[in-house]
């Protein structure tokens, strides 16, 4: 059930990124997208009674039972960073598209660029 929503955040993302002619709605979208995404990655990297691969005791440690391994963990933190800093930088592109063009709609921009 839980993959099916996830799957439907991604979907509705992708819809959106091609059916809403406004670039603050793309990105938005986009973002929708990125977040199902990374849900998806944390959904399927999530499993019960595994424990933290921080050890007080180091002889203690080596008897216990299985470590969550902390890699996916990492490069799901890395998506998230890459995903804000790609937004931030699709935000500053339309906010300079806005300073020539009295809208956002894309036709209108294309039109107003035609040669």
């Amino acid at each position: 059930m839980l993959e099916a929503c996830v799957f439907f955040t991604v979907l509705c993302g992708f819809f959106g990124l091609i059916f809403k002619k406004n670039l603050v709605m793309k990105i938005i979208a986009m973002d929708v997208m990125s977040t199902g995404t990374i849900a998806y990655y944390v959904a399927a990297a999530a499993r019960g009674g595994l424990m933290v691969p921080i050890a007080e005791n180091p002889e203690a440690s080596l008897t216990a039972g299985s470590y969550a391994d902390p890699v996916p963990q990492s490069i799901v933190l890395t998506a998230i960073v890459i995903g804000f800093s790609i937004q931030s930088l699709m935000l500053v592109g339309v906010m300079k598209l806005a300073k020539d063009n009295p809208t956002l709609e894309v036709e209108a921009i294309e039109r107003s660029y035609l040669p």
